[in-house]
């Protein structure tokens, strides 16, 4: 499903004709809320002197009405039903509610998802089991918001504690039962939540930070220094936060199957993450001004990946079950557009089989399909799966995200360099690594970084389809091309922007050129 296609379905849900309260009542309301300007512009895709302005004396039109009517109208709501006489309390963090049964005969429109995943529309919205919000869609029986920024928390953030939080110790959890493997199992619907208290997993951002600026009397490098040493445990303990009351259970150190294990001390293992290293090798005559664009949080936006929930199991000759992710043994197909686009395998010496990552499963099985006709399908020999779900770390990444759009626009540099260590180091560590002994997650770690790589591939094939030539893909987070850039991409330093990182003459007569250091890979 597209873009486009939530947005009709948000359309179809309000109607033609939005209506908004007056101006002073929508800054109220976002005011109760404890929401920022800026956080309802992100949301909305405006600018912040824009909802300053609706705020003031003017109105949205169009599409841009409909969706503010939307949140204005679901915050209203909340805020009535929290004052309406008779009403119970709302539940706190991580309480929920017991399911109500649906309505008799209530329709469900089956929907195309946009990656071939079971998308349902509902007739009646749902709350999200992300956020709580109504939600028009259910993917694989879980209703949720298939817009990452439509799935915000809008109730008010929980006052914060008086004393500085200790991350250097978690409180012990109970262990967790053994998740069901296996999509038949899961027999009933999900419970169906209220809208839902924030546990303040932002706010565990912001007082470490201060805490660390206080400690270290201002000193921004000491600050930053210190952040950097305690990432790893304040990113568990954001992760623990940002579980409460999470439908998934998960298995934080299960078996490993052999091809997760370091072949020497110092060695890899066997599963390939299918990362880009690519040039083009012939550009057209002529000279050519070539951009270098660097892909902001490229980490970070790949934690929205299908992640294995339980210990994998084994298995041969299954087709590929999307319900499931893991680790996939296939012969790749043949690439027969290296010259004008990388392979989507990376750059591999040895042919025949091999272990790949769902990302780049998903995406071979993509790019073989009838909308890109590319390739053929990759032959699927084995594979180490288990049941998976694309959302396990979205609370963990949008709280990730938050915090970092409020750091660069209040320009601090230092909870930006701490978010940006908490998220790559999260996912540097769940291998074998002595600095987290919490979560042992190697077949994570590789899933989330093809995932990113994976990110990387479809943008350069979006430039490409635009009529721009891309001239080298690298890593993550690095990609260049010629042409009008700006009418594909938009810049700016957001997770869905990109940046100039250089620009140079490459071609015929073209004086060599060497790249300046970015943000570099994370």
């Amino acid at each position: 499903m597209s873009d486009f296609d939530a947005i009709d379905s948000l359309l179809a849900a309000v109607g033609p004709e939005a209506e908004l309260p007056a101006p002073e009542q929508r800054r109220e309301l976002r005011e109760r809320a404890r929401l920022s300007k800026a956080q309802v512009a992100r949301a909305l895709g405006v600018s912040p002197s824009t909802v300053a302005g609706w705020e003031k004396d003017r109105d949205p039109v169009g599409e841009l009405r409909t969706k503010y009517a939307y949140l204005l109208d679901g915050l209203a709501a909340k805020f009535a039903a929290e004052t309406e006489p008779g009403t119970a309390p709302a539940p706190g963090p991580g309480v929920v509610p017991a399911a109500e049964p649906a309505a008799p005969g209530s329709p469900t429109e089956p929907a195309e998802g946009g990656d071939g995943d079971e998308v349902e529309v509902l007739a009646v919205p749902e709350p999200c089991v992300l956020c709580g919000r109504p939600a028009k869609h259910r993917v694989e029986g879980f209703t949720q918001h298939l817009d990452p920024a439509d799935c915000r928390t809008t109730a008010p953030a929980a006052p914060a504690p008086a004393k500085p939080v200790n991350t250097s110790v978690r409180p012990e959890a109970a262990p967790a039962a053994q998740p069901s493997t296996r999509p038949s199992d899961r027999s009933h619907r999900p419970a169906r939540r209220a809208f839902q208290e924030p546990s303040g997993p932002v706010d565990l951002i912001d007082q470490a930070v201060q805490a660390a600026l206080a400690e270290h009397h201002g000193d921004v490098d000491a600050a930053t220094a210190a952040l950097l040493k305690r990432a790893i445990p304040d990113a568990m303990r954001l992760l623990d936060e940002t579980r409460k009351g999470a439908r998934y259970d998960i298995v934080a150190h299960p078996w490993i199957p052999d091809i997760l294990k370091k072949q020497t001390s110092r060695g890899a293992d066997q599963v390939w993450e299918a990362r880009p290293k690519w040039t083009r090798h012939d550009l057209p005559p002529g000279r050519h001004e070539v951009t270098a664009l660097d892909i902001n949080g490229a980490y970070l936006s790949a934690l929205k990946t299908h992640l294995p929930l339980g210990q994998l199991e084994h298995s041969t000759g299954l087709a590929h079950d999307r319900r499931r992710a893991g680790l996939y043994l296939i012969t790749p197909p043949t690439w027969e557009h290296e010259a004008v686009l990388p392979n989507p395998i990376g750059n591999r010496d040895e042919p025949g089989p091999l272990w790949v990552t769902e990302p780049t499963l998903r995406l071979l099985l993509r790019l073989s399909g009838p909308r890109y006709g590319l390739c053929e399908p990759p032959e699927i020999h084995e594979s180490y799966t288990s049941g998976a779900t694309e959302n396990l770390l979205e609370k963990f990444r949008i709280a990730l995200k938050d915090a970092r759009d409020t750091a660069i626009e209040q320009d601090d540099e230092v909870t930006l360099e701490y978010v940006k260590a908490m998220y790559s180091k999260f996912v540097s560590t769940m291998g074998e690594s002595n600095y987290n002994r919490e979560l042992y997650r190697p077949d994570w770690m590789h899933i989330i970084r093809s995932q990113a790589f994976a990110n990387l591939w479809l943008k350069a094939l979006k430039a490409h389809d635009e009529g721009l030539m891309v001239v080298r893909a690298m890593g993550t987070d690095e990609l260049h091309i010629t042409g009008d850039w700006r009418r594909v991409f938009p810049e700016g330093r957001g997770v869905t922007e990109v940046k100039v990182k250089d620009t140079y003459t490459a071609g015929t007569d073209a004086t060599e050129h060497t790249e300046t250091a970015g943000e570099g890979q994370e």
